[in-house]
C-alpha cells in the first residue's frame, strides 16, 4: 500500500462501509475512510435489513469521545453490527457487552493476570517461546509467515494463559479463524448474513464452531474448579468476583470464547501487517537492524498501521449531537479505530510508516475507554519480543506471493504472507 493510493480520494457517494468486498484489496478501506474524515466525519451508512444502519465515526477526537463516555454510548446493546434482541444479548452477551459495576467485576476476575508485574515475570518464557517459532521457520528458507510465524507464536502464549497441551494450539488457531472470520467463506462454516445462521442466533458470532469452543472450556473449568491453579481457566472457576455475583456457566462459556478468540487473533494479524509493512518499506527494516533500540517505541507505530480491528460498536441512549449531526437514542454509533489511527490531525504523515515516529496516539486498543483491551501490555510484550529476536536473524526477507485477506470489515486481518529469507 502506498501513501498516495491510501489517501486517493474516493468520492462519497462511493463510499460502503457494509461492502465486504471492499475491504479484500488492502487500499480501499483506507480511502473510504480518508473521504469520511474530511467529508463527512459522523456519517450515516446504511444497511441491508434486517439491519437499521449506524453513524460511522472516524474522527480520531469523536472516537475517543464516544468511547469515553459509556453513560451516552453503551456497549450493552452489543458492540457488533449485528443487531440482536434482548434474549439474544441474555445468552450471547460477554464482557465486551457489559457496562458498569458487573464489567468491572468481570473484569476484575484475571485483570491481574494482565497486569504489569504478571507479563514482565513472562519475559523469559515469551522470549524462549519466540527463538522456538523462529527457529523451526527460518530454517525452511521459504515459508508462510502468518502460519509459521505470526499465529504460530502467540497461540503458544495462549496455550501456556490457558495451561492447555501445545497439540491443542492448531484446534485453537482454527477455531478463531472460524469464528471472527464469519463473513469470509475460507474460513466460515456458516457465512454471518446466510439463511443458514439463522439457525445459530444464539451463539457468539452465529458460529457453530462457538459451541465447540464452549464444550472445551467446560472440560478445563470441570478439571479446575475447587484447584489452587493460576492459569486463566483456573481464575475464572474459583474466583468470585467483586459484586459477589459468582460467574454463572454461561458467564464462563462466553469469557473463556472472549480469550479464545482474542487472546490470538488481533496479537497474529499486528504481527503479519507489521512484518509486510517492513517488507514494502525495507528503509525502515534497515532502520531497526541498524538500531534496535528503536524497537520498544517502533511496537507502537506496528499497533498505529496494522489497525488489527476496524470497529467496534456502541449504541446511544439518549438523544445526542455528535460531529455536528443528530444522534437518536437508539442508533448505532460506530468507531471506527482503523480510521481515528490516520488521522492528520493527531499523526503528522498519517500514510507513512515511521518507526521512529514519536508521540503515537493511536486508539488500537480503545481510547480512554473502561473496555481498555484487558490484553493490551501481553500484546506489546509479544510483539516487542518477537521483532526484537526476529530482526537481528535477518539477512534479506523477501515476498513471494499474493497476501490475501481476511473478508471483514471487522477484523483487519491477513490469511498468507509467503516470504523467502536469507539469514545472517
Amino acid at each position: 500500500m502506498t501513501s498516495a493510493s491510501a489517501s486517493e480520494p474516493m468520492p462519497l457517494a462511493d463510499v460502503d462501509l457494509t461492502d465486504l468486498d471492499k475491504f479484500t484489496d488492502g487500499v480501499t478501506p483506507w480511502r473510504m475512510f480518508h473521504t469520511l474524515r474530511h467529508e463527512d466525519p459522523v456519517h450515516w451508512q446504511p444497511e441491508e435489513a434486517p439491519n437499521s444502519g449506524f453513524w460511522a465515526v472516524t474522527r480520531h477526537a469523536d472516537i475517543a469521545r464516544v468511547d469515553r463516555d459509556p453513560e451516552t454510548f453503551t456497549s450493552t446493546r452489543f458492540v457488533n453490527l449485528e443487531e440482536v434482541d434482548d434474549d439474544q444479548i441474555k445468552k450471547r452477551a460477554s464482557i465486551l457487552e457489559m457496562d458498569g459495576v458487573r464489567h468491572r467485576a468481570l473484569r476484575s476476575v484475571i485483570q491481574r493476570q494482565f497486569g504489569a508485574s504478571v507479563i514482565n515475570s513472562y519475559a523469559d518464557f515469551l522470549r524462549g517461546l519466540t527463538a522456538t517459532t523462529l527457529d523451526a521457520a527460518l530454517a525452511k528458507g521459504t515459508f508462510d509467515f502468518v502460519s509459521d510465524v505470526s499465529a504460530d507464536f502467540p497461540i503458544n502464549v495462549l496455550a501456556r494463559l490457558l495451561d492447555v497441551p501445545p497439540e491443542d494450539n492448531q484446534q485453537l488457531i482454527d477455531w478463531g479463524n472460524r469464528i471472527i472470520g464469519n463473513t469470509d467463506p475460507d474460513y466460515a462454516d456458516v457465512l454471518l448474513h446466510s439463511a443458514e445462521s439463522e439457525q445459530y442466533r444464539d451463539l457468539p458470532f452465529r458460529s457453530p464452531a462457538s459451541v465447540e469452543v464452549f464444550e472445551y472450556g467446560r472440560e478445563l473449568a470441570r478439571q479446575r474448579r475447587g484447584g489452587d491453579g493460576s492459569d486463566l481457566v483456573s481464575k475464572l472457576v474459583n474466583t468470585v468476583p467483586r459484586d459477589g455475583v459468582p460467574l454463572s456457566a454461561q458467564d464462563f462459556d462466553n469469557y473463556f470464547l472472549l480469550l479464545v478468540v482474542a487472546g490470538n487473533e488481533t496479537t497474529r494479524h499486528t504481527i503479519t501487517h507489521s512484518m509486510l509493512a517492513l517488507l514494502q518499506h525495507p528503509e525502515q527494516l534497515a532502520r531497526l537492524q541498524e538500531n534496535p533500540s528503536l524497537i520498544p517505541a517502533a511496537v507502537e507505530e506496528f499497533l498505529r498501521w496494522a489497525s488489527p480491528v476496524y470497529h467496534f460498536r456502541r449504541t446511544a441512549t439518549r438523544d445526542v449531537e455528535l460531529g455536528g449531526k443528530r444522534v437518536k437514542e437508539g442508533d448505532k454509533v460506530v468507531m471506527w479505530f482503523a480510521s481515528g489511527n490516520r488521522d492528520e490531525e493527531v499523526f503528522g504523515n498519517p500514510y507513512d510508516f515511521d518507526v521512529t515516529r514519536a508521540d503515537n496516539d493511536h486508539v488500537t486498543f480503545g481510547k480512554g475507554s473502561p473496555h481498555l483491551c484487558l490484553g493490551n501490555l501481553l500484546a506489546r510484550t509479544e510483539i516487542r519480543i518477537m521483532f526484537e529476536e526476529l530482526i537481528p536473524r535477518l539477512a534479506d526477507i523477501r515476498l513471494t506471493g499474493e497476501v490475501p485477506r481476511v473478508r471483514s470489515n471487522f477484523v483487519n486481518g491477513i490469511k498468507k504472507l509467503p516470504v523467502k529469507v536469507t539469514l545472517a
